[in-house]
C-alpha cells in the first residue's frame, strides 16, 4: 500500500487562484456596497503592500527599546531592609541581658505549666515521645511494612515495587507530624485556648511535616538506587541537601518563635535577612559540586540536547556565580533585580530540562512500539513517521515558546515583528500574524496526518473497511483538517468576509477563462473519490500493460506498474474514458497460451501434459480449473490453447505466460512431443527444363 501523501494538490489551486487574484486588476467598482447612512462606494477589498513598513520597523522598535530601558530603571530600585544599626545593638544588648531574664522566663514556664494542669503536660510529653519515636522507630515500622506486604507481594511488579516502597518510605516519615497535626487541629476545634506557645505548637507541626517529607523525598531520590545515575554521587549530595533543609527548618523555626512572641518588626526584619544570606551561603556550598550535580543528568541521544549540557556544562561555575551575586542583592533590597533575573534563568535552565525528559520519554515508549511493528507493514510504519513527525513539531513550538517567554523576549519579539507589512482588505498583516497563521495550519495537517494513518492501522481493519472506502474517509478527514486549519489561520489573520468576495470571483473567472481542465478534473476527481468505480489500490489497463492506483488527488491519479514506470492521468480522463479494471468486482482473469505441436503428436496426451503443468505452476488459481481447447490443424502443426486463471494483483501475465512454456517446453522435451517449424516445397524451373525438386524449410 502506498501512503497518502499531503494535500498537495489543493494547495496547488490555491496558490493559482491567488496568483490570478493578484494579476487580474478588478475594477474599482465590482463589489460596491452600499450603507445605510450614505451610499457611498466602498472600496473592493484587495491585498496591497503596506508603504510605511520601514517607519513602522522604527516606530515600534522604538517604543519597545523605550519600554525595555523603563523596565530596567525599576530593576535597580532597593526596597527598605526593615533594619538598620540600632537593631544589631539592641539585639546584642538583649543578648547580654539574657542570662539576667532568666529567672523570669523559668517564672513564665511555670505559670504556663499551672495552665496546662496535669492534662496539657501529658500532652506535652507526648509530643515530646512521639519526637523521639518518628527518629528512631522509622526502620522499625518500615519492617513492620514489608511483613504486612508479603502476602500480596506477588501481585506488585518488580518494576514498580522499589518506587512504592519509597513512597512508603516517605509516608512513614512524615506520618507522626502529620498525626500529630491531626490532634492539634482537633484540640485547637475544641477549644479557644490562642496562648503564643500553643499557636507556635501548631506552626511548627506543620514545618516537622514538611521537613519530614523533603528530606525523605530526597534520601529516597538520591540514595535508596531508584535511578543509575544517582549511584555515584547520591550519598554525598543527600548530606549536603539534608543539612540544608534541617538549617532552613531550623531557622524558620526561630523566627516562626520570635514572631510568636511578638518581637520588634525590626528584629524579625534583621532575623529574615540573616537567615536569608546563610541559607544563600549554604546553598552555594551545595551547587559548587559540579561534577555530582551534572552527573545527575541523564544522557539522551540528542544531538541539541547534548549540545544544550555541553554549554551548562562550560558555563556551570560562571552561572553558579551570578546566581550567588544575584540571590545576596535579592537579600540586600535588590528584590525586583534578583527575582526576575534568578527566575528566568534557573526556571529557563529547569523548564528546557523538563521538556527534554518528556520529550525522551515519550520518544522511547513510541520506539518501543515502533519496534513491535513489522518492517514491511506499511500502515504501522506510516502511523510511526506521522506520530514522530507530529511530536517533533510540538517539541520544537514548546521549546521555542517556552524558551522565549522565561527570557522574557516573548512580548518584545511579538511586538517587534508585529508591524503590518501586507494589507488584506482592511486588515493589517503582520509577520508575527503569518508565523502563527502557518503554525496553526501545521498544526491540524498533523493531526490529519496522524488520524489518517492511526485508521488505516487500528480502525478500518478492525471494521472490515476496504481500501477504497477508508482512502474516501482519508480524504475527507484530510481536506475537512485542511479547511477548518486554513479557516482558523485565516480568522487569526483577520481577513474579512469582502476579501472571501473577491476571492470567490477570482476563482469564478478562473475557472471561467483558463481553467475549465482544471475544474473539470477537480469535479472527477470527486466522483471517482465517493463513487467508488475506482479505487486506491485496483490494477487499471494502462497503455499496453496494467498498473495499480497508488494515489488519488484531486486533479489527477498516480498509477505505478510492474515495471515501476509512474503515471498521473488527469482524473476527467478516468471518468469520461473507457478504463479496464481487473479489481472492480473480481481480480481473476482468463489468459490463453498457444501451443503447437507436430502432426504426429497425440492430441491426448498433449492435453495430459498441458493440464499437468498448469496444475503444478504455483502462479495459476488453484480453485478454477484449466482449460485446453483444440484450436485448429494448421499447415504445419496441431494448434492448441492452454487457458488458466490468474490473480493479476498478484502476478503479471507475462511471467506466469513465461513459467508455464518453459515448463511445457521441458515436459514435450522428456516425451519426445516435437514443436514444428514451417515446411516449404520449392521447384526451380529452368529455360532448358527441369531440375530435380527440392526440398528446402
Amino acid at each position: 500500500m502506498t501512503l497518502p501523501n499531503r494535500p498537495t494538490q489543493t494547495n496547488r489551486l490555491i496558490f493559482y487562484c491567488l496568483v490570478w487574484l493578484l494579476s487580474a486588476g478588478w475594477p474599482a467598482g465590482l463589489f460596491a456596497a452600499e450603507t445605510k447612512d450614505a451610499a457611498v462606494d466602498k472600496e473592493p477589498p484587495s491585498i496591497s503592500i503596506s508603504e510605511d513598513m520601514g517607519k513602522a520597523i522604527v516606530k515600534e522598535a522604538a517604543e519597545v527599546r523605550d519600554e525595555i530601558q523603563k523596565q530596567a530603571r525599576t530593576l535597580f530600585l532597593r526596597s527598605n531592609l526593615g533594619w538598620d544599626f540600632q537593631t544589631i545593638d539592641y539585639l546584642y544588648t538583649w543578648l547580654l541581658e539574657l542570662p539576667l531574664r532568666a529567672p523570669e522566663l523559668i517564672e513564665q514556664v511555670m505559670a504556663q505549666s499551672r495552665v496546662l494542669g496535669l492534662a496539657g503536660s501529658l500532652v506535652v510529653l507526648t509530643f515530646v515521645a512521639a519526637v523521639l519515636y518518628s527518629l528512631m522507630g522509622r526502620a522499625r515500622v518500615m519492617r513492620r511494612i514489608e511483613t504486612a506486604l508479603g502476602p500480596v507481594r506477588h501481585r506488585i511488579p518488580d518494576a514498580v515495587y522499589p518506587f512504592f516502597l519509597a513512597i512508603l518510605r516517605v509516608v512513614v516519615a512524615a506520618a507522626i507530624p502529620l498525626f500529630l497535626y491531626g490532634i492539634y487541629a482537633l484540640i485547637n476545634s475544641l477549644i479557644s485556648y490562642q496562648a503564643a506557645w500553643f499557636v507556635l505548637l501548631g506552626r511548627l507541626l506543620v514545618l516537622w511535616s514538611l521537613a519530614a517529607l523533603g528530606i525523605g523525598f530526597f534520601r529516597e531520590l538520591l540514595t535508596a538506587g531508584l535511578f543509575q545515575v544517582t549511584k555515584a554521587n547520591g550519598r554525598k549530595v543527600f548530606a549536603l541537601v539534608r543539612l540544608l533543609l534541617l538549617y532552613g527548618a531550623a531557622c524558620i523555626a526561630l523566627f516562626m518563635g520570635a514572631e510568636s512572641f511578638y518581637f520588634r518588626k525590626d528584629v524579625l526584619a534583621f532575623l529574615q535577612y540573616a537567615i536569608t544570606v546563610s541559607v544563600v551561603c549554604l546553598f552555594l556550598l551545595l551547587m559548587l559540586n559540579k561534577r555530582a550535580i551534572l552527573s545527575f543528568l541523564p544522557d539522551l541521544p540528542y544531538h541539541s540536547y547534548r549540545n544544550y549540557i555541553g554549554i551548562l556544562r562550560r558555563f556551570y561555575l560562571p552561572l553558579i556565580g551570578l546566581s550567588f551575586v544575584l540571590a545576596l542583592l535579592w537579600c540586600f533590597g535588590f528584590r525586583q533585580f534578583g527575582r526576575v533575573l534568578l527566575v528566568n534563568i534557573w526556571l529557563t535552565v529547569g523548564a528546557l530540562l523538563v521538556l527534554a525528559l518528556f520529550y525522551h520519554a515519550l520518544r522511547v515508549g513510541l520506539e518501543r512500539w515502533s519496534s513491535k511493528v513489522p518492517a514491511d507493514d506499511e500502515r504501522g510504519q506510516f502511523l510511526v513517521e506521522s506520530a514522530k513527525a507530529f511530536l517533533g513539531y510540538a517539541a520544537a513550538v514548546g521549546t521555542a515558546a517556552l524558551l522565549l517567554n522565561m527570557l522574557g523576549l516573548l512580548d518584545p519579539v511579538e511586538r517587534v515583528f508585529s508591524f503590518p507589512v501586507v494589507k488584506l482588505g482592511q486588515s493589517p498583516l503582520s509577520f508575527w500574524i503569518i508565523v502563527k497563521a502557518l503554525l496553526i495550519l501545521l498544526f491540524f495537517i498533523f493531526m490529519s496526518r496522524m488520524l489518517q494513518a492511526y485508521l488505516d492501522y487500528r480502525i478500518y481493519p478492525a471494521l472490515g473497511v476496504d481500501t477504497g472506502p477508508g482512502y474516501a474517509i482519508n480524504t475527507i478527514i484530510r481536506l475537512a483538517f485542511f479547511a477548518v486549519g486554513l479557516l482558523i489561520a485565516l480568522n487569526t489573520v483577520g481577513v474579512d468576509l469582502g476579501f472571501f468576495l473577491v476571492f470567490a470571483g477570482a476563482i469564478g473567472v478562473g475557472i471561467g477563462l483558463g481553467l475549465q481542465s482544471m475544474a473539470a478534473n477537480l469535479i472527477a476527481g470527486f466522483i471517482i473519490i465517493f463513487g467508488g468505480k475506482v479505487r486506491k489500490g485496483d490494477w487499471i489497463q494502462v497503455d499496453n500493460g496494467i498498473g495499480v492506483i497508488t494515489d488519488i488527488h484531486l486533479v489527477s491519479t498516480r498509477v505505478r506498474t510492474r515495471g515501476n514506470l509512474e503515471y498521473l492521468i488527469p482524473n476527467s480522463n478516468l471518468v469520461s474514458n473507457t478504463i479496464v479494471n481487473y479489481s472492480l468486482s473480481s481480480p481473476l482473469v482468463w489468459i490463453a497460451l498457444p501451443v503447437g505441436v507436430a502432426y504426429s503428436s497425440d492430441p491426448q496426451q498433449v492435453k495430459r501434459i498441458l493440464l499437468e503443468v498448469a496444475a503444478r505452476e504455483p502462479m495459476v488459481y488453484p480453485h478454477e480449473k484449466p482449460i485446453v481447447i483444440f484450436g485448429e490443424l494448421a499447415e504445419s502443426s496441431l494448434n492448441f490453447d492452454l487457458v488458466v486463471c490468474i490473480d493479476v494483483r498478484a502476478y503479471a501475465e507475462r511471467a506466469v505466460k513465461s513459467s508455464l512454456y518453459f515448463a511445457i517446453f521441458e515436459e514435450f522435451k522428456k516425451t519426445g512431443i516435437e514443436i514444428p517449424f514451417p515446411q516449404r516445397d520449392v521447384h526451380v524451373r529452368t529455360p532448358g527444363g527441369v531440375l530435380p525438386e527440392a526440398s528446402q524449410a
